[in-house]
């Protein structure tokens, strides 16, 4: 039995946090943030 409100929450689960990186080509790029986790693009001119 898991219909109703207790699976309400896994709405919106599929979209993309993270998508790839224009400076380090890997998908690290927060897309709110607008920062690479990997490599900084977006907050720091030096690479990380």
């Amino acid at each position: 039995m898991m219909k109703g409100t207790s699976s309400f929450g896994l709405k919106g689960r599929a979209k993309r946090t993270h998508t790839i990186c224009r400076r380090c080509g890997k998908p690290s790029f927060h897309v709110r943030k607008g920062r690479c986790a990997s490599c900084g693009f977006g907050e720091t001119k030096k690479l990380r």
